[in-house]
Formats: structure tokens, C-alpha cells, sequence
């Protein structure tokens, strides 16, 4: 099935027609930022999507994501009208729509992965640089981490920062 992509308008419409907005990125990141209204069903739950005969509109941050799972989510929505926002809630913003930003939360773990990660690598080379060659190991440690990450889709990482306090006190 191919869903057809609606832009921010044609997306505010649907929904002002009946339409449920589903979100399908993670409880973390819907957490911080969401469109009033949409529903989480994160991407790897979607088979637990109930659709109750209104038409769906999915969407992600940018709409990568909702594109490249095109395929379960029209099936996922079964015989309901299914569509993607097109551009996601980034999108969404830009065309001057409402979000809720809730900066309590922590940022998601992604980003959070993100962050630390470039910050050990360049720490790594300043201190490899300036103190001593050994501290380049912390570089390729993080390199070779995020290289696992990505061919395993298993983050030590990742799973290290969910239980930090900041993140352990969001989930609460």
C-alpha cells in the first residue's frame, strides 16, 4: 500500500475532519516535543495500532522515518485511509502550526548518544594531541562503539545514558 504524503495544511484539515494524528517516533521524543493531539505508537509497536475507522496521518520528526516504513504502517492501518505528513513535525512547525515543548523532559537518548559520543571522541584527540598519544584510544574506543551500534543495533551507549538520573527520574 502507498500512502500519500500531506503537506502541513492538507495534515491540519484531515485531522479537523476526524483524522488521528500518530506519531511514530519514540516515547522519549514525543515526550519532549509533540503536535497536540497526535497518539505515540512508536514504529516498533505499530502492530499494536487500533484503528477505529477514522483515517490516520502518520508522523516522525522530518519524515524519513515514516517513509522508509511506508509499507507497515499502511498495513498496520488495515482498510482505514492512511497518509504521511509530509516533512514530519519539523514541517509542521515551520508551517507555523502549534506544537507542545515540554523542556523538562530530557533530550532523547539518540541525541543524548550524540552528544556524548562527539564529545569523548574530540576530548580523545585534545588529549591525545596535547598530553599524550595513548588518549587517541578513547577515539577509537567511541568510533568502534558506535560502528557496533550501527551494525548490531545494540548501543552500550545508549543503555548506559537510559539509566542515568535524569533519565531514569523522566521515565517515572
Amino acid at each position: 500500500m502507498t500512502l500519500v504524503t500531506l503537506s502541513p495544511a492538507d495534515t491540519r484539515a484531515a485531522i479537523d475532519a476526524g483524522a488521528r494524528l500518530i506519531d511514530i517516533r519514540g516515547a522519549d521524543e514525543h515526550a519532549r516535543e509533540r503536535i497536540p493531539g497526535a497518539i505515540n505508537v512508536p514504529v516498533d509497536r505499530i502492530v499494536d495500532l487500533r484503528c477505529d475507522g477514522r483515517p490516520v496521518v502518520f508522523h516522525c520528526r522530518s519524515g524519513m522515518r515514516t517513509a522508509a516504513h511506508a509499507g507497515q504502517l499502511g498495513a498496520a492501518a488495515g482498510d482505514v485511509p492512511a497518509y504521511i505528513l509530509e516533512g514530519g513535525i519539523d514541517a509542521w512547525r515551520q508551517a507555523g502550526q502549534p506544537i507542545v515543548t515540554d523542556r523538562s523532559k530530557p533530550l532523547e537518548i539518540m541525541r543524548q548518544v550524540q552528544i556524548t559520543a562527539g564529545a569523548l571522541v574530540l576530548i580523545g584527540v585534545v588529549l591525545g594531541l596535547f598530553v599524550a598519544p595513548a588518549f587517541l584510544g578513547l577515539s577509537a574506543f567511541v568510533g568502534a562503539g558506535l560502528m557496533f551500534a550501527g551494525v548490531t543495533g545494540w548501543c552500550g551507549m545508549a543503555n548506559l545514558l537510559r539509566v542515568m538520573p535524569w533519565n531514569r527520574r523522566a521515565a517515572a
